[in-house]
């Protein structure tokens, strides 16, 4: 898409020029030699004539096509495989914690006798 703005213009230019068409020029017809005919002997041959002038140039051709666009390159090869990082600083040791409450003493309990059940009969 970068350059299709001025690959149509360009396309446009050369359409357009092959379009034109070049006035041809035709020289004037030479007028017809009169002939005169004269009783006697032909006479001896007369001069050379002038050399005739150059030709203009002709016109320059238009200019070519753009040649295509050339393929994409081979993908490069990998990369190797980077070192391995180095190992971390060991860590503050944490801080000890607080004592604990000491607990209540206990209660003094009550005596129980425990006593069986009758035997069934």
């Amino acid at each position: 898409m970068k350059y299709a703005l001025t690959l149509s213009i360009a396309v446009a230019a050369l359409a357009l020029a092959a379009c034109t068409r070049e006035v041809a020029v035709v020289p004037a017809a030479a007028p017809a030699p009169t002939v005169i005919a004269v009783p006697g002997p032909a006479g001896p041959a007369g001069a050379p004539g002038v050399t005739g002038n150059t030709g203009a140039t002709g016109n320059t051709g238009n200019t070519g096509s753009t040649g295509a666009t050339g393929n994409t390159g081979y993908t490069g090869a990998t990369g190797s495989m980077g070192n391995t990082g180095a190992t971390g600083d060991t860590g503050a040791t944490g801080s000890t914690g607080n004592t604990g409450a000491t607990g209540k003493t206990g209660m003094t309990g009550d005596t129980i006798v425990v006593i069986p059940a009758p035997a069934t009969r």
